[in-house]
């Protein structure tokens, strides 16, 4: 959430090298992305949300969540992530003599899990296609209509997704003022 702020710019307003400083360090932590990388992808997907251009997109399969979590992970998980994560787990093994279970229980079933919670409510729930209603507008995003605390907890507010694509220079915290000011001017 915090390296996404960085992409937008709205870690640090008005100093790019610090956004992406901080980016990278906190994608080459969680799974050794690169942040210059998902840069990109994700400004592709603002370009164009919900069409074949859209890294994010799973277009052959807009409803089924499998598929298209499949297709998200393989998208930005690659070997070198592979290979930056198989030699810090080599070192928490054979350096730090951390336990396997260990290491599975507290490193990667966090980071599986918190992919797979990152994906549900920040990119599938929001973009994928229903039988009923078409989407709002060119986004093709919907808001997830969570209570506050709710919102915070299943992904930052990004379930607040129509009104991070309309404003995407709003960071994470701000995202549910920001949908309390766009429906009140919308009624």
């Amino acid at each position: 959430i915090i390296a996404h702020d960085g992409m937008h710019g709205s870690l640090a307003p008005g100093r790019r090298w610090l956004n992406q400083s901080v980016g990278q360090l906190c994608l080459g932590v969680y799974a050794g992305f690169s942040f210059r990388k998902l840069d990109a992808e994700h400004h592709r997907h603002h370009r164009a949300p919900g069409s074949t251009e859209d890294p994010d997109f799973h277009a052959e399969a807009p409803r089924a969540f499998w598929p298209w979590y499949v297709k998200f992970f393989r998208t930005y998980f690659g070997w070198r992530e592979l290979m930056l994560l198989a030699t810090a787990l080599a070192v928490y093994l054979f350096v730090f003599r951390v336990s396997p279970l260990n290491a599975a229980l507290f490193w990667g079933l966090p980071a599986i899990l918190s992919s797979l919670q990152l994906f549900a409510f920040g990119t599938w729930l929001p973009h994928r296609h229903k039988e009923e209603g078409a989407f709002a507008d060119r986004h093709r995003a919907r808001t997830l209509d969570y209570p506050w605390l709710v919102s915070l907890l299943t992904c930052f507010h990004f379930g607040y997704h129509h009104e991070h694509h309309e404003a995407p220079h709003v960071p994470w915290w701000g995202l549910p003022a920001t949908r309390v000011s766009q429906r009140s001017g919308r009624a």
